[in-house]
Parts: structure tokens; C-alpha cells; sequence
């Protein structure tokens, strides 16, 4: 690492910069409908299940290549396999989490315009699309692009130590009202009693693809962040740190939606739309007649939603910033300013349409992912020389050496199938 590039202060900064990465719309937007749409407990067990022995390598490999490099991705490409194919893999890295940004940032717009109708509780009827909606989104992408212009450790570290632990906080206190709402009981025997008579192909497929997006694969992120960890960092303690943060924050998030969606006798199969279109009237009808109570309880929801989307698009802004600031040598300032508006340009369509916003979305989560995590595996595992792959989990021999071959082996074998499983999912299932 050079001595002038900036990289996390400790531990701790990397596991709460990654989780923050991880934790986002996938656990509190997408996690409770798709546990409704398949399967309820079940699902929940699968998706550990899958987060622990197949997302999990995944994650390693692309730490692999950001901390044996030190670089943003297509840089990592270039030290890595110089003149090669593989820079493909750079490439894609970086386009894919500037397109799901540019839609991403709508939906963090979303939040923040129901986040402010929830003090007077004038939620109105739900407008995915439109003027009003871009504008939000305009708001939502610039305070985005502010933190990461503040840098490494002054923007992205201190703003996910400081969110973290608030949206744990926040998700607990909407939990804890959720679950003693009348009738709360049935969504939680939802989500702790498994229904196997449920279990279908399509519930290990979107279970797998669940905890491949929410730990934000595929995507550039976690090779831009590992870039800026330190050699002596054990991987797979950052690793597991990482995935059980977002595991346990997915669940929570769980039993703080589903609870108050079978108190007010919503479907749990209400799908995308369910906590913009569903829960701000719940939580307004069961303020008990108290009207403040109903609406502090509809602020901390919303406010938890837009905390969550933003440690998300900080982490995907990142990746493009750290391409141009150390492949086109532009100032970091000045470098988000240009994401900003490539990513707002990118997304003009989608904030008016949200047909648009629904193939965009499609695109970039059923093939740019899948293809960009495919690429890393085989990469790893297959072009990497043996030796330097295990010199970066191992820490050069000093530890886990016992658990290296069978993550070398899940790498090599497993994490491929499995990330085809899900390309062919999504191209036969949905």
C-alpha cells in the first residue's frame, strides 16, 4: 500500500464500512417481501444456509483481489493479469454499481420523501415515478456523493460508525412496537416456524440470490473497500464479521416488518412496494389514537430506511470515485461531482418511468451481477496462483491455514455453480 492512499484505521472500521455496504434496501426493503413471497422460516434458514457456505467465498475472493492490489478495480485487473482479458472483470466492476446506483438513489429518494409526509401524516397515495420523485432522488444522490467526497476515514469511516450502530438501534425500537401490536403473534410464528410443505426450487434460488445481493457481490464494492484494509487484517474474521452483521440485521428487519404486516391483515406476499405502500399506514392506524405516537413510530421507520439506502450507495459511489481519482488522477472533490451527475444522467429515465426503473433493475440484478461475481470466482480461483491466494487469506501462512482448503475448494468448485444457479433462476423462475 502506498504511503499517501488512504485506507481504514482498524478492524472494526472495515467490518462496519463493509456491513454498511451489506446492510441496505436488500435487508430492509427486499429481505421481509421476498421472505413473504417464499416461504417464511424456511426461507430464512435456506438464506443463512447460503450466506454462510456460498455468499460467504464469494466475498473472500473479491477481498483477495482488493487486498493483494491495494487498488480500485480496474487498477487491480491491470497488476494482477496485465494485458489479459481479465480486464474485463475491471471493467464491469465498475460500470455495474454505476448503474445501480442511478436507480438505487430513487428509491433512497422514496425514503426521504415519505420520511418527511410522516410528520404529518399526509402519505398520500404511493408515485414510484415522476418530478417529484427525481427530485428527492437528486437530494438523496447528493448527500451520497458528500460523504464519500470527505474521503476514506473522514467520510466513509466515521459515517459507518456513526450509522450502523443507529440503524441496530432503530430497528430494534420499531421491532419492539411491532411485535406488541394486536395480532403481532402470527407474523412471528411466520418467521420462527418453518413450513417445509413451502420449499420449492424457486425458494432455494431467491434465497441464494438474496444473500448474493445483499452482501453486495458482483459488484466492485468489496474489492474498492478490501483495497483499503491493512495486510494484517484476518479476512476471514472481516469476512464473517461482515456476514453476520447482515445476517442479523435482515432478521431484525424481518420481525420489525412482518409482525405489523399480519397486525393489520396485509398479505406478507405484498412484494417491492410493501413498506412504502403498506407500512406507513400501518404504523399511522396503530398509533392506538395517539397521534404523535404514530407519527414518531412512522419517522424512526422512514428514518431507518434512508439511513440503510445510504451506507449502500456510499459503498457504490465509492467504487467509481476510487477509479477516477487513481486511474484518471482526478481530485476526489471533483471526482464525485462527475458520478454524481453520470449517475443522475443514468437514472433521468428511470425516476419518470418506472417501467424503466423495473428493467434497469432486472438488468443489473439478474446478469451484471451474477456475471461480475461469476468472473471473480473463476478469477480466484482458476487464473490466481494457488500460493498468492492463500498468502492473502492465510496472512502469509500465520493463520487460518487450517480453514484455507476448504474455502479454496468452495471457491474453485461450489461458488461457481452456484452463482449459475442463479443466473439460470432468474432467467427461468421470475
Amino acid at each position: 500500500m502506498s504511503s499517501n492512499r488512504e485506507h481504514f484505521g482498524s478492524r472494526s472500521a472495515v467490518i462496519m464500512a463493509m456491513a454498511g455496504s451489506a446492510i441496505g434496501l436488500g435487508n430492509i426493503w427486499r429481505f421481509p417481501y421476498m421472505t413473504g413471497e417464499y416461504g417464511g422460516a424456511a426461507f430464512i434458514l435456506i438464506y443463512i444456509a447460503c450466506t454462510l457456505i456460498l455468499s460467504l467465498p464469494i466475498f473472500l475472493s473479491e477481498v483477495v483481489i482488493g487486498r493483494r492490489t491495494h487498488s480500485n478495480a480496474i487498477g487491480a485487473m491491470k497488476q494482477l493479469a496485465p494485458g489479459s482479458g481479465w480486464r474485463v472483470l475491471g471493467y464491469l466492476s465498475v460500470v455495474t454499481p454505476m448503474i445501480i446506483v442511478s436507480y438505487y438513489s430513487i428509491v433512497g429518494g422514496w425514503s426521504i420523501e415519505y420520511f418527511l409526509k410522516s410528520f404529518s401524516l399526509g402519505f398520500g397515495e404511493f408515485t414510484p415515478s415522476g418530478w417529484t420523485a427525481l427530485a428527492f432522488d437528486t437530494i438523496f444522490l447528493a448527500l451520497s456523493c458528500g460523504i464519500v467526497a470527505l474521503g476514506v476515514k473522514s467520510g466513509i469511516e466515521k459515517f459507518s460508525k456513526m450509522s450502523i450502530p443507529v440503524l441496530f438501534l432503530l430497528i430494534i425500537i420499531i421491532l419492539v412496537y411491532s411485535v406488541n401490536m394486536p395480532g403481532a403473534g402470527a407474523g412471528i410464528d411466520y418467521l420462527v416456524k418453518p413450513d417445509l410443505s413451502k420449499v420449492t426450487g424457486k425458494t432455494f434460488a431467491f434465497a441464494m440470490g438474496q444473500s448474493f445481493y445483499s452482501l453486495s457481490l458482483g459488484m466492485g464494492i468489496i474489492i474498492t473497500y478490501s483495497s483499503y484494509v491493512n495486510k494484517e487484517e484476518n479476512v476471514i474474521a472481516m469476512g464473517l464479521g461482515t456476514a453476520i452483521a447482515d445476517l442479523m440485521f435482515a432478521i431484525l428487519a424481518g420481525f420489525a416488518i412482518m409482525p405489523a404486516v399480519f397486525s393489520a391483515g396485509i398479505k406478507p406476499s405484498a412484494g417491492p412496494g410493501l413498506i412504502f405502500q403498506t407500512l406507513p399506514f400501518v404504523f399511522t392506524e396503530m398509533g392506538a389514537g395517539v397521534k404523535w405516537i404514530s407519527v414518531a413510530v412512522s419517522a424512526l421507520f422512514l428514518l431507518t430506511v434512508i439511513v440503510a439506502a445510504m451506507t449502500s450507495s456510499v459503498s457504490t459511489i465509492e467504487v467509481g470515485v476510487a477509479y477516477l481519482v487513481e486511474e484518471k488522477k482526478i481530485e476526489r472533490k471533483k471526482a464525485c461531482l462527475l458520478v454524481f451527475i453520470l449517475t443522475w444522467l443514468l437514472g433521468l429515465a428511470c425516476a419518470l418511468s418506472i417501467k424503466v426503473f423495473g428493467m434497469v433493475d432486472a438488468f443489473a440484478s439478474n446478469f451484471l451481477l451474477t456475471i461480475g461475481a461469476l468472473l471473480v470466482v473463476l478469477f480466484v480461483g482458476w487464473k490466481m496462483k494457488r500460493k498468492d491466494v492463500r498468502d492473502e487469506i492465510t496472512n502469509g501462512g500465520t493463520r487460518n491455514t487450517g480453514a484455507f482448503p476448504v474455502i479454496y475448494f468452495l471457491i474453485r468448485f461450489v461458488a461457481p455453480l452456484a452463482v449459475l444457479m442463479i443466473f439460470i433462476s432468474n432467467l427461468l423462475l421470475r
